[in-house]
């Protein structure tokens, strides 16, 4: 369960019936905050709301822009900070498309691919759900069959030799229209690659509505995928609503405005629908004004499953320990808090009983020797 440091507000048990929990002590009143950063660095964790592309770090954007001059991309790893600085969302999306224009053959794919395993793999990530677009690259001439061989060939040497087991969420780019999901819905369905688990919808959400995109999550859905939209990021709890009502939503993508409907918040905390929280991107984009504001504590003393995410983590600066360094501060929580946060992960995802049990186990066994 989600544990408070001593003095800090209570945050609610996240009850799980597949997925045993201790009831381990809080750790001393003391304990320094390196301390905390050194116990998340070695913690067992899963990913749910990581994009393939936004992970690529500025090594691999680097190396890709210099192999494809006609980018704006810098390629200078140093100046992609002042590169990665966003206005608003509208600039985001801009600066996203623009090293997604960096994939352009099977081989970028792999790359890139391997190679944001190999980060998770240093963060001890045991598990993470990536986010594709295959619109994205099949629109600039890679073949989806192409496409789908290189991410599966990565993610099986992920696996085999990172230790880093990789699952695809294939996700509609909203603002490419209904044309990009038809595209992504004819690959997801056709191809079938072995790595994927769900699908979902991201890109801008103002001027995107959620509805228009029924009949191919109802698609996925008949084939046995997940369904995982973003909503209510940049635009009202409604929108979150569409997601649920239309798209059948099992989990939703930030839906940080979410609090902004008690009736809303009583329903994802009844129904048991997670939100994939992502704190640090809500800031650079410009969603949640300062990390003070940021609504994570107020989705916890709602009763919600929260897990904690990335996003686009080289874009934002950040990594997802970094992310459970930012929310074990918002919630107050110590080690033991921090190890329950990292099992809400582990319910919220898509791996089977067994596999949640695994790594969940080795979550305990690791906050109990860290304890001890």
């Amino acid at each position: 369960m989600l544990r408070p440091a001593p003095g800090a507000r209570p945050a609610p048990a996240y009850d799980d019936h597949t997925v045993p929990h201790t009831d381990a002590q809080p750790l001393d009143q003391e304990e320094p905050l390196s301390d905390l950063d050194a116990f998340i660095a070695g913690l067992p964790k899963a990913e749910l709301h990581v994009h393939h592309v936004g992970s690529a770090s500025p090594r691999i954007v680097s190396e890709l822009a210099a192999r494809h001059p006609d980018s704006s991309v810098p390629t200078d790893p140093e100046a992609l900070a002042d590169y990665f600085t966003f206005r608003d969302f509208a600039h985001f999306i801009d600066v996203y498309l623009s090293v997604v224009d960096l994939i352009r053959d099977a081989e970028d794919v792999r790359l890139l691919t391997y190679e944001v395993a190999r980060d998770m793999a240093r963060q001890n990530i045991r598990y993470a759900e990536l986010t594709v677009t295959p619109f994205s690259s099949t629109r600039r001439g890679i073949p989806d069959a192409a496409f789908v061989e290189a991410i599966e060939d990565a993610r099986k040497s992920a696996e085999s030799e990172l230790g880093v087991v990789l699952r695809w969420c294939f996700d509609i780019p909203g603002e490419a229209g209904l044309e990009s999901a038809e595209e992504t819905a004819r690959i997801a369905c056709e191809l079938q690659p072995e790595g994927l688990v769900s699908f979902g919808l991201g890109g801008p959400e103002i001027g995107v509505p959620r509805p228009q995109f029924k009949p191919y999550f109802d698609r996925a859905i008949a084939l046995g995928l997940h369904s995982v939209p973003h909503a209510g990021e940049t635009t009202g709890p409604e929108t979150v609503w569409d997601a649920l009502t239309h798209l059948r939503a099992e989990r939703i993508g930030h839906g940080t405005s979410s609090v902004r409907d008690p009736e809303l918040l009583a329903h994802l905390a009844e129904h048991r629908i997670p939100l994939e929280v992502c704190p640090t991107s809500n800031i650079a984009t410009r969603a949640v004004r300062t990390l003070e504001e940021h609504p994570i504590r107020q989705m916890v003393d709602a009763g919600v499953l929260v897990t904690v995410n990335s996003d686009d983590p080289p874009m934002f600066g950040t990594d997802l320990n970094t992310e459970y360094g930012v929310a074990a501060r918002l919630l107050g929580l110590d080690a033991t808090g921090v190890a329950g946060l990292a099992k809400n992960a582990v319910t919220a995802s898509f791996m089977d009983t067994p596999a949640k049990a695994r790594l969940a186990a080795e979550i305990d066994t690791y906050a109990a020797s860290w304890r001890g």
